[in-house]
């Protein structure tokens, strides 16, 4: 357990739908352990990768194209929302990083559990278990729970 006594648990939150999984998973837990939850998402410009898009829309309206960080912060807003709302005590943090993976196991270096979903954004939807996943099963410095996504 933490220094403060406190059940703390590290989420991955990329806003992929394993990752509002594995954020339900973390907030029932948090409630069920009296603990606090600490959202991650991370983000990274590959370079010369994004420029600012300007988009015209079907009405005629140009607008401009928001930047990973844009979209990082957005998501770990509306993360920390959803925590508040189960009544979680949350932290968040935004991080630019090109290894999510290492932004997870930075963050995890005094919590009790990991918790990520199996697979995020990456590009090979065939894998059971994503390259962060299979990182921070590898790597993590306390102990790590993976949520798969509900049967239908």
């Amino acid at each position: 357990m933490t220094s403060t006594g406190s059940f703390v648990i590290v989420v991955g939150f990329d806003g992929s739908e394993n990752s509002h999984n594995a954020l339900t998973w973390a907030l029932d837990e948090a409630k069920l352990r009296g603990g606090q939850v600490r959202l991650i998402t991370a983000w990274s410009k590959p370079p010369l990768a994004w420029f600012p898009a300007v988009l015209e829309t079907a009405a005629g309206e140009i607008v401009a194209e928001d930047s990973p960080e844009q979209i990082a912060q957005t998501l770990q807003a509306d993360a920390l929302k959803t925590a508040e709302d189960e009544g979680v005590a949350a932290t968040g943090q935004v991080v630019h990083s090109d290894s999510p993976a290492s932004a997870l196991m930075d963050a995890a270096k005094d919590a009790d559990l990991v918790v990520v979903g199996s697979r995020g954004h990456g590009g090979f939807p065939g894998l059971h278990v994503g390259s962060v996943a299979t990182q921070i099963i590898t790597h993590a410095p306390c102990p790590v729970l993976i949520v798969r996504p509900k049967d239908d």
